[in-house]
């Protein structure tokens, strides 16, 4: 298998942040494929049970420590000695209706952890590239059928929209205050949402929500069915998060800049034909519309992003169609629940199927 996509990374050393989640396993495993250095802080073994990081056997790959990005004299101490090249924090509460339920744990984690990680980096006297991550909730949703550019207005009316639209003025702060151009700190931003995949067993959670009834045999309950969002697959923003990475490496030119990263704008579907193309992958698949039930919490109906930025400053564009994505998500839960591969062969299979379809994609592109 051939994962010279983002071979610059080989031999660096790396820190991932939350790296024990969903997209911070799956990123791990792909820095791993092509030989980075990885050391990931996390607060806790596993956020899910099961678990994509524990199950792929990403413990023995990396460099494995733990401790709360809220504590910031251990955090400060442990970046210290890892002496990262590059950072990318993933680390937050990241579930909107669990942020109903700890709104002061979201906005501790996501608004006082990222000023932490900001903190550690003012005090490196080594360069070093840092990508924070935050999420298209960010922005104020007003429900418009266009997609969402850098420069709208931020906002957000639940905790956790509101926690990464913080977050975000706390880096423009600090880029502003303390990392200007030409110093020895780049930073930037990346926005991304309605990230699927197999290995997410979040709560609440549309995917993995489905798969865990599914695998029972019992009909999954779809609380917002007509709700349009612009899915796509988690190796797509992280392409996104790495594409970013290398740029900032190479020039300052983007220092500060934040940028989104999705599926372009006709993928977007419904709820409803999400779980209807999963269930096609499934031997016996049924859901069940609970969206009268009162006392449900704000949900947006609608929130797509303008990716226009990234590919005309950064080169990138999304690799997969719709139907793909669902295929991959759909065949990875598939090989999971029959226990006929090992959660590592696959997932390290599916990057190397998207490195190959984003080279070969992007070939044919320029050759046109």
């Amino acid at each position: 298998m051939a994962f010279d996509l983002f071979s610059a990374f080989k031999g660096k050393r790396i820190l991932v942040t939350g790296h024990t989640g969903f997209k911070g396993s799956w990123l791990v495993s792909w820095l791993t494929a092509i030989g980075a250095e990885v050391v990931g802080v996390s607060l806790q073994d596993a956020p899910t049970e099961p678990s994509h990081f524990e199950e792929a056997g990403l413990k023995d790959k990396i460099t494995d420590r733990r401790l709360d990005i809220c504590n910031f004299e251990k955090l400060n101490k442990a970046v210290s000695e890892i002496r990262p090249e590059i950072v990318f924090h993933l680390a937050a509460q990241s579930l909107v209706r669990h942020s109903y339920n700890a709104p002061i744990e979201t906005f501790h984690t996501n608004v006082i952890g990222t000023a932490h990680i900001l903190e550690c980096l003012r005090q490196l006297a080594h360069p070093c590239t840092a990508v924070i991550i935050t999420s298209d909730k960010c922005y104020a949703n007003v429900e418009w059928t266009w997609g969402y550019r850098e420069n709208d207005r931020l906002g957000g009316y639940d905790p956790y929209s509101a926690s990464k639209s913080a977050a975000e003025m706390i880096v423009k702060s600090y880029v502003e205050s303390f990392f200007p151009k030409g110093g020895s700190i780049r930073i930037g931003i990346a926005r991304a949402g309605n990230v699927i995949g197999g290995g997410d067993w979040a709560e609440d959670r549309v995917v993995p929500d489905c798969f865990r009834c599914w695998a029972k045999n019992k009909d999954v309950e779809i609380r917002s069915p007509e709700a349009t969002r612009p899915w796509q697959h988690v190796l797509e923003p992280l392409g996104g998060y790495l594409t970013l990475a290398l740029a900032l490496v190479e020039s300052d030119k983007l220092h500060g800049e934040p940028f989104n990263f999705g599926p372009v704008s006709d993928q977007n579907c419904s709820v409803k034909e999400l779980v209807s193309g999963l269930a096609n992958y499934w031997h016996q698949a049924s859901w069940k519309d609970v969206s009268e039930n009162p006392g449900d919490k704000y949900e947006s109906g609608l929130l797509k992003l303008n990716c226009d930025k990234a590919l005309h400053q950064l080169d990138w564009r999304p690799t997969l169609f719709l139907d793909e994505t669902i295929q991959l998500t759909a065949e990875w839960y598939k090989h999971f629940y029959a226990g006929d591969k090992s959660v590592a062969d696959v997932t390290t299979a599916q990057i190397a199927e998207y490195d190959r379809l984003t080279k070969e994609r992007r070939r044919k592109k320029n050759l046109q």
